[in-house]
């Protein structure tokens, strides 16, 4: 930084802590440009006519330049250059709409707008904000066919599995008070309906998923996608397609194991989210279970290449009323799981885990990564529970094989079942 003495007295408000010398000032402008230049080359490609590779970074080196006049002159500066460019946006705008065949799209213009706002962020707050909200506003311009045909293929359903996510997330969660109401103090309303979103978030990107590929995909596309709604669901959808039809039971079969190899993926995510020591600790014993899992799937699969398409059906996650009940049933298991620590201590903890794995794997998982960050004896052993689940909801899933998709299926899915059960059963007793 140059001694006091020679910087002249304009230049003194933008030595600031905001930007502390000359190269930081500079650093900000360039990055005005580049990303005018990525937002401008996008519009140069697909909107003929219109402003480009060259007025794009102009534009938001203009917001930048007219922010630090700002910073000396007052927020009158900024605001009349904006005042400018709108009028200058206005007029080939007008000159198209007078045209036979006008095309009177807004697009370009407001994402003009919107970079001479992000020059101005720029400068004004930190760098990062404006570089993301610039990139933003270039992929946006960027996937317009995509997002016209993700529009047009949303049904009636989808768009109100998208609508029932934002009342879950957005109304419902933020007025729910965060103190305890159980006497362990491991129940609070807004905590026990932040992982409600979080599951409904994990099961409705499954949900999307399917619909636009699942319905056409392979069996191990499908498996996949099926597991990642709901590998319980799943389950019982293919057992009841191999009951309609016998030739299905290898495809079946490899539907079930890679759902529930898919519900491993869940178990992952919702501990890296809620305690990311857990999941580190946890993280080994479950990956073998996983291994484990997948490894007889991809034998049966090679039998299955052969059968008719079979794909696991997947229903909108998003139901009010299930988000209650799994509300419901966390806040239960987590106030069983704190009530059977203190009065019966680790065997009580192992019978509750398997009775919770045979509901659900959620609950249980979110539940003892929650009780984790207080509990050093959870946060120590507490993948052993969680491998007892996993061996309940896997007995639970060859039952509802066997009964709803015959005897051959329920024997299949068993003796696949036994290789992680064995890996399980051999981690908590070996390590």
């Amino acid at each position: 930084m140059p001694p006091q003495e020679f910087v002249p007295h304009w230049l003194a408000p933008l030595l600031s802590a905001e930007s502390a010398d000359l190269s930081g000032i500079f650093l900000r402008l360039g990055m005005c440009v580049l990303l005018g230049f990525l937002v401008g080359l996008q519009r140069e490609r697909t909107e003929a006519g219109m402003p480009g590779l060259r007025t794009f970074p102009l534009i938001t080196l203009a917001g930048g330049v007219f922010a630090i006049i700002g910073k000396m002159l007052g927020a009158w500066v900024p605001a009349a250059a904006l005042l400018a460019l709108l009028g200058l946006l206005f007029f080939p705008q007008w000159l198209r709409i007078r045209q036979k065949e006008p095309d009177p799209g807004i697009t370009t213009s407001v994402a003009a707008i919107l970079m001479y706002g992000v020059g101005a962020l720029l400068v004004l707050a930190r760098m990062e904000i404006g570089v993301v909200v610039g990139g933003v506003i270039a992929v946006l311009l960027q996937f317009k066919p995509e997002m016209h045909r993700l529009s047009d293929q949303l049904g009636a359903e989808d768009l109100r599995a998208i609508m029932q996510f934002v009342l879950i997330s957005c109304i419902i969660l933020p007025v729910l008070p965060n103190t305890p109401v159980d006497p362990y103090g491991v129940i609070r309303p807004f905590n026990v309906w932040l992982m409600v979103v979080l599951i409904v978030a994990i099961s409705l990107g499954g949900y999307i998923a399917y619909k636009f590929v699942g319905q056409g995909a392979g069996v191990l596309l499908g498996g996949l996608l099926g597991g990642a709604v709901s590998s319980t669901a799943a389950t019982i959808s293919a057992a009841r397609q191999v009951k309609e039809n016998h030739d299905l039971l290898s495809a079946g079969t490899v539907i079930i194991l890679l759902a529930s190899t898919v519900m491993f993926g869940r178990v992952f995510l919702e501990m890296l989210v809620v305690n990311q020591e857990f999941f580190v600790r946890s993280a080994a014993p479950m990956l073998v279970m996983a291994a484990a899992t997948l490894l007889p799937a991809l034998s049966y699969w090679r039998q299955a290449r052969q059968t008719p398409p079979l794909t696991a059906e997947a229903k909108n996650p998003t139901h009010l009323r299930t988000a209650i009940l799994f509300a419901a049933a966390y806040a239960l298991v987590l106030f069983l799981l704190a009530a059977v620590k203190d009065g019966l201590g680790d065997r009580g903890l192992f019978v509750l885990a398997f009775l919770s794995g045979l509901h659900d794997m959620d609950a249980i998982t979110l539940s003892f990564a929650r009780l984790a960050s207080t509990d050093q004896d959870i946060l120590a052993d507490g993948w052993r529970y969680l491998v007892v689940a996993v061996i309940a909801n896997m007995l639970l899933k060859s039952a509802f094989a066997g009964i709803l998709g015959g005897w051959k299926l329920g024997r299949h899915v068993a003796q696949a079942f036994a290789v992680p059960t064995a890996a399980g059963i051999f981690l908590i007793l070996l390590f």
